[in-house]
């Protein structure tokens, strides 16, 4: 399997279509500029659509990988290494701010086991019954996975992302659910930026103190060892220090831009996959948004290599998918407005005079003209007056 095959398989958005919905804006009642960033969010819509006025987004779903990170053994993340299950527990259970949020907002949620380290018996079969392994590798030591393991796990993300697209999902919010997957992300980012492994050290969605961060940073700095010989695949790369997880979202996100399915994209974890996406085919980020700044300098990172500008800054350091579901209802809202507001009423035209009426003025005598004859009489009888 080569990644850089997508290359070939993923277009852009319809630039013909979206200057349509440009034009059409020009032509609102309200003033062009002055709905700020849901003007480009509408035109963007109606180009991943096709669609000139854009439709209403009806039916978006939240979809969260999840997976353990033998790395979380090193006491880098504020939770315990292969807990991920837990947080999985959670959302089915409806008691995390993802779960929390979807109940407000309607939509479903959609939970895919890519490496929990965790009894199968513990969750519903739904969600684990497409596990590729039981945890991922300890990648500042070894390989996070096996190259076959790898490219189950790309295609584990393929066949969910067409499973939605099938089932008539028109957006989804990507998230995670992961316990040490803040670590391999910023690995990846690090590795594909080129930078050092203090800048992209955040202190994880569970919060860390400064010894476990300094530790973390030192798991990066010797992961990063291990992946900057295999840059130049993908697949080997996600294989070297990414995870199931990771991996999943990773074939997740390039077919669904190869199904035209426009994603949000949550924190660094879901940044970090895009990224890698990204270079492996250079259009699939205009098939995305930037949901919100995590506050991850990894993510902050990847997002400017792609171009992506966040939707929200808020502070949502929690992770699962919630801060791109805050997003959410601005994208639903960019397209109504868009598609509903109404057009100008087109200003009434002067009626040009026509060429009987100019004629007929033409040809009435002008009033001046009695008065410079008079004139033109008295003139002479004057200049006899003075020379008698």
């Amino acid at each position: 399997m080569n990644l850089d095959d997508f290359s070939d398989l993923i277009e852009r958005p319809d630039g013909g279509v979206r200057r349509d919905a440009e034009e059409r804006r020009e032509r609102l009642a309200v003033p062009a500029g002055a709905l700020g960033r849901l003007d480009e969010l509408g035109e963007w819509l109606s180009a991943a659509q096709q669609s000139v006025p854009v439709k209403a987004v009806e039916q978006p779903r939240v979809v969260l990988f999840a997976g353990d990170h033998g790395v979380a053994e090193l006491e880098v993340s504020g939770r315990a290494a292969g807990t991920a299950h837990e947080l999985v527990r959670a959302v089915l259970d409806g008691a995390s701010p993802v779960a929390v949020l979807a109940r407000r907002f309607s939509v479903p949620v959609r939970i895919v086991d890519a490496g929990l380290d965790c009894d199968p018996e513990l969750l519903p079969e739904a969600v684990v019954r497409h596990r590729v392994r039981r945890g991922s590798g300890r990648i500042d030591v070894e390989d996070a996975l096996t190259a076959e393991e790898a490219e189950q796990a790309v295609r584990l993300g393929m066949r969910v992302a067409d499973e939605e697209a099938d089932s008539g999902t028109d957006l989804v919010v990507l998230g995670d659910l992961s316990v040490g997957g803040t670590t391999a992300a910023s690995t990846l980012i690090a590795a594909l930026c080129g930078t050092d492994a203090s800048v992209v050290t955040g202190r994880g969605g569970a919060g860390i103190d400064d010894l476990a961060w300094m530790r973390k940073c030192a798991a990066i700095r010797d992961a990063l060892r291990r992946a900057r010989p295999v840059l130049g695949d993908q697949l080997e790369l996600l294989a070297a220090v990414g995870g199931a997880d990771l991996a999943a979202m990773t074939g997740f996100l390039l077919q669904s831009a190869v199904r035209r399915m426009p994603v949000v994209l949550d924190g660094v974890v879901s940044a970090a996959c895009a990224l890698v996406a990204q270079r492996a085919a250079f259009r699939a980020p205009d098939w995305w948004l930037a949901g919100q700044l995590s506050g991850e300098p990894a993510q902050l990172k990847a997002l400017d290599r792609m171009a992506l500008t966040p939707l929200l800054d808020h502070g949502v350091t929690v992770g699962e998918g919630s801060g791109a579901l805050l997003a959410l209802p601005l994208v639903q809202a960019a397209a109504a407005l868009a598609a509903e507001l109404p057009e100008r009423a087109p200003e009434p035209e002067s009626e040009p005079e026509s060429e009987s009426e100019s004629e007929s003025e033409s040809e009435l005598p002008s009033e001046s003209a009695p008065e410079e004859k008079e004139a033109e009489t008295e003139e002479p009888s004057k200049a006899a007056d003075t020379t008698a």
